[in-house]
C-alpha cells in the first residue's frame, strides 16, 4: 500500500499596508488623551491645574470608568 503526501496549502499572500506616519502620531496622541481621561488622578499635573484635573474627572463619570 503507498501512501502520497498531500502539499501543504499555500499561506495566502498579504498586501504590506503603508501606515502613514500621522497616523501613528494620532494613535500616540489618543493613548495620551485615554491615560488622562481615565487614569490620571493628578500626579502628572501635582496640584497646578486642579480645573482640568476635575474636568477629567467629571469626564470618567460621564463615560462610566469607575474612579473611586
Amino acid at each position: 500500500m503507498e501512501t502520497h503526501a498531500l502539499p501543504a496549502p499555500a499561506a495566502p499572500a498579504f498586501e504590506e499596508i503603508d501606515v502613514p506616519v500621522w497616523a501613528w502620531a494620532l494613535v500616540a496622541v489618543a493613548a495620551l488623551v485615554s491615560y488622562f481621561v481615565m487614569l490620571e488622578n493628578g500626579t502628572v499635573l501635582a496640584g497646578a491645574a486642579e480645573t482640568l484635573h476635575e474636568f477629567f474627572h467629571d469626564g470618567r463619570h460621564f463615560v462610566g470608568v469607575p474612579c473611586h
